[in-house]
């Protein structure tokens, strides 16, 4: 059984070449305080009450990388719970400060798990 935590953060993605619309619209027309720090994908990332909006471009293509990311209270335990049930796990670049992994549902939709690193 994978022990949730709480939601983390949302990544939603945007045509290439819009990020700046995207840090106008967020940024300045939403107000939501910027997130610093080099994200990966070149991402930017906004602070939602207690939740993360990172955004970032993608092109269009048959399996989008948007997603909802759920902190776990073990990744190590929800890693062997997924893969003791023939789900397949991704990896992506690294964040400090976090481990995660990837894995998809039977309907391509893309879910995160984290664990935070003490």
């Amino acid at each position: 059984m994978i022990q949730f935590k709480r939601f983390d953060h949302i990544l939603i993605t945007i045509p290439p070449g819009t990020t700046a619309l995207a840090r106008t619209f967020y940024g300045e027309i939403l107000a939501l305080p910027p997130i610093p720090g080099g994200h990966p994908h070149n991402a930017i990332w906004f602070q939602m009450g207690d939740v993360q909006l990172h955004i970032r471009e993608e092109p269009e293509g048959p399996l989008s990388s948007r997603h909802p990311a759920f902190e776990v209270v073990s990744l190590s335990d929800a890693k062997q719970f997924l893969t003791t049930r023939g789900i397949d796990l991704a990896y992506s670049s690294e964040i400090e400060g976090r481990d995660r992994v990837f894995f998809r549902d039977p309907f391509g939709n893309r879910f995160e798990l984290i664990e935070y690193k003490e």
